[in-house]
């Protein structure tokens, strides 16, 4: 299952990149899908929260992800 992972703000400078496809071996929730980013990222678990976007809608975190989702993740955005 192939998914296009965007990333924002600080979670783009934890991943890497701003953009990058993934090859996922089985169906995934988005929680299962967050918790295994926090694990190869563990700076990732450090952010007060992430919202999860899945093909440009605000994803509940029980969905399951298809084939070609774009998911992106928003850090939590502070400023005044």
């Amino acid at each position: 299952m192939n998914i296009v992972l965007k990333s924002f703000g600080i979670c783009r400078e934890i991943i890497g990149s701003s953009e990058q496809n993934l090859v996922l071996e089985q169906k995934l929730s988005v929680r299962q899908f967050l918790d295994g980013l926090k694990d190869k990222f563990p700076p990732l678990a450090d952010l007060s929260s992430i919202l999860i976007a899945v093909n440009n809608e605000y994803a509940d975190s029980e969905m399951l992800l298809a084939d070609r989702d774009e998911v992106a993740l928003i850090p939590p955005v502070s400023g005044g």
